[in-house]
């Protein structure tokens, strides 16, 4: 079995992979899905939630499982980036699920740095994402975990996130960390972003009409494309 390292997005935890995990049944795929601290996992009072220590934690969980592999969501393909980097990571394979590619990708993340702390900024999101929520039920639940998330954690991951792809581009942390492939539906993407994958060679795996949450809406097709995706890496 190939073992998979799953890694939410901004706000979200480990269950946004349930479906993905029972659609693997039928394959030689084993997803594993992990939370951050602050993300479905305990944010103890010392603790920060910017992308060097979420890095140094993910670092952590992919050597306790003994993979190579991970996939990570949105602003978690940053968070991968940097923790790929890290002297003797085990990380040799990023799957990168509509990472941030370019500063236009953090229109959820990167809204953190408008806001002067955790109390001001996490209600305003909510507040952002009911209004999305009451016609989307992929949003919907989105926001229900998000509810639980911690402000802080929120808050710092969100800027942060912000300040980092203001100076760098994702993308390009993204195509040197490692061995990785891009999975997304086109819709979805900036143009910006649609522009700077048509000028790389980052390998790149359709998933038509999925939804941001691919692994919620379309976990079978994910799992596909995924197994695609490996096997062209490893050519």
């Amino acid at each position: 079995m190939t073992k998979i390292i799953c890694v939410a997005g901004f706000g979200d935890d480990a269950t946004m992979f349930d479906a993905l995990v029972e659609a693997a049944n039928r394959t030689s795929l084993q997803f594993v899905p992990i939370n951050l601290p602050g993300f479905g996992a305990p944010f103890p009072d010392r603790q920060k939630a910017d992308l060097d220590s979420l890095a140094g934690a993910l670092v952590e969980r992919v050597a306790a499982e003994g993979a190579q592999i991970v996939l990570a969501h949105s602003v978690a393909s940053i968070i991968a980036s940097v923790a790929a980097r890290r002297p003797q990571s085990p990380i040799q394979t990023i799957l990168s699920l509509e990472g941030n590619l370019t500063a236009e990708d953090a229109y959820f993340s990167g809204t953190a740095a408008d806001y002067a702390s955790p109390d001001a900024f996490k209600p305003a999101f909510l507040d952002r994402l009911q209004g999305l929520a009451e016609s989307d039920p992929i949003i919907a639940r989105y926001r229900g975990v998000v509810a639980n998330a911690d402000p802080r954690a929120m808050w710092e991951l969100g800027c942060d996130a912000y300040a980092f792809s203001q100076k760098n581009c994702p993308g390009q942390w993204l195509l040197t960390a490692a061995r990785s492939a891009y999975l997304y539906s086109p819709s979805n993407l900036p143009e910006r972003s649609l522009s700077w994958l048509e000028d790389t060679p980052l390998p790149r795996f359709e998933l038509p009409g999925a939804s941001h949450w691919a692994s919620v809406d379309q976990p079978e097709l994910l799992a596909s494309k995924i197994a695609e995706a490996l096997l062209n890496l490893s050519k």
